[in-house]
């Protein structure tokens, strides 16, 4: 019977580390924040978008996802109105890519706000990714061209680690990654 398992963590917890060790396994993982980027390109999520926050947000027809992000993590009543543009498509696609993936024992989906959206309903076992807020800031400062203030914004928009850890069935802190790769195994294991 196949298994699919929700992973989570907050922004900078080295999530998307521990889903391409899994894919490096041969396990399917389904990264939600690759998939709204790319529903985010379509005609139909553009048009709404743009319906909703103005043709600002767009330079030379692409949309500015910098300048949307001003907006939405600045106004939480703007961010629910964001995802819901994006959710709905995203779990469209994310069905679609279940109906390709029915031979894998064991699948995974990936999303920081897999407790936010309530889509961790729709799985057996949660799995939360947990780093320092230091070391998460570190390495977000290093990932993305942005500032320390907009990382806590985008952090203060999300639960903490306290709330997911509560919900979750396994906790790994990644600091080491040889060290949270030997927790993954240890979880595919019971699993």
């Amino acid at each position: 019977m196949q298994k699919v398992v929700g992973l989570t963590g907050g922004i900078g917890s080295g999530k998307t580390t521990i889903a391409n060790y899994l894919v490096s396994l041969g396990i399917p993982v389904y990264i939600a924040d690759d998939a709204g980027k790319k529903v985010m390109q379509q005609q139909e999520i553009t048009e709404a978008i743009e319906s909703k926050f103005g043709k600002n947000i767009f330079e030379n027809e692409q949309l500015n996802r910098s300048k949307l992000a001003e907006i939405v993590f600045n106004n939480p009543d703007q961010l629910k109105e964001l995802n819901a543009i994006v959710h709905p498509a995203v779990r469209r696609d994310y069905k679609r890519w279940l109906s390709e993936h029915t031979d894998f024992p064991l699948l995974v989906y990936e999303s920081a706000i897999l407790f936010e959206s309530g889509s961790y309903k729709d799985f057996e076992y949660i799995i939360t990714v947990t780093a320092p807020l230091e070391l998460r800031i570190s390495r977000v400062l290093q990932r993305d061209n942005t500032q320390r203030k907009q990382i806590l914004k985008r952090m203060d928009a999300q639960w903490t680690d306290e709330q997911r850890i509560s919900k979750s069935d396994f906790v790994i802190e990644n600091i080491d990654i040889d060290l949270a790769k030997d927790e993954i195994n240890k979880i595919l294991k019971i699993l």
